[in-house]
């Protein structure tokens, strides 16, 4: 053990009896889980310290690697539990991991009253565009016209942008990054994590196993990696492109960051 520190110092906060993980080969999870865990390492914060929640699916068993008290159970119910958590312990960092069907789908009624309310929580949402872990059905973040397990004709519904979504709903910090930017990623991470209200980060991730099977007709995590990249674009270069260009993709970068009321029960505070 004090070898593998020694190789890799992020390993402390590990669980070594939960590994190896169960996410497949080439799938972002793993990534999402290295940044963030370079995040607490930088802000020098123990997990140990911390409550983590997971709910259903790939995303959800991030926190089980994480040597952290940790709840994992329903399917989008996190932000719930963490609304309760929030109101006795209103001073305990809580972070939620969670994958864009559990949050958005079954969750979805919860995670727009929580930005409503500005719960004093982290979010931290993989967006691999399709429900991965129970085979590959269309989700609410599925691209229009993809071939899903349960759409083999194309995707008919129109897909939820969450970055813009959450900010309409009140959420206080929201990004969107994707697993191929490492130190945005991190960076974000540390920002929602020192943030005093809701937070959302939205990291697009490859999903080889289904997505780039069904949709991509590629099991390659490099060349599903280099799909999102031709379907996303920095918020910045978005200002010259025009209407036609940005249709059917996804801005990248920091979309709201302000200090508003958190909730906590029947009172606000600042």
């Amino acid at each position: 053990m004090a070898e593998e520190l020694k190789i890799n110092p992020l390993r402390k906060y590990l669980r070594e009896d939960k590994l190896p993980h169960f996410f497949c080969a080439g799938c972002g999870c793993g990534q999402v889980l290295n940044y963030y865990l370079q995040a607490l390492d930088e802000l020098k914060m123990d997990p140990e310290q911390m409550l983590h929640m997971g709910g259903v699916g790939c995303t959800a068993r991030i926190p089980i690697y994480i040597k952290t008290d940790m709840f994992h159970g329903v399917h989008g119910r996190t932000l719930a539990w963490a609304t309760g958590v929030k109101m006795v312990r209103p001073d305990l960092p809580v972070v939620i991991f969670a994958g864009d069907g559990d949050l958005s789908s079954i969750g979805g009624n919860h995670w727009i009253h929580a930005c409503r309310r500005n719960l004093d929580v982290t979010v931290v949402m993989v967006n691999n565009m399709n429900f991965a872990m129970t085979g590959g059905q269309v989700a609410p973040t599925t691209p229009e016209e993809s071939k899903t397990m349960t759409t083999p004709y194309g995707s008919s519904e129109p897909r939820f942008d969450v970055c813009s979504l959450a900010v309409a709903a009140g959420a206080t910090h929201v990004e969107r990054w994707t697993t191929a930017h490492p130190v945005q990623c991190k960076k974000a991470m540390e920002r929602a994590l020192q943030h005093k209200g809701f937070s959302l980060i939205e990291i697009v991730s490859q999903c080889p196993t289904h997505y780039g099977r069904y949709a991509l007709k590629t099991g390659d995590p490099v060349k599903t990696m280099e799909y999102i990249q031709s379907v996303t674009y920095l918020k910045e270069q978005g200002e010259k492109m025009t209407v036609q260009e940005k249709e059917g993709k996804l801005a990248l970068g920091q979309f709201v960051c302000e200090d508003k009321p958190i909730y906590i029960g029947s009172n606000m505070e600042l």
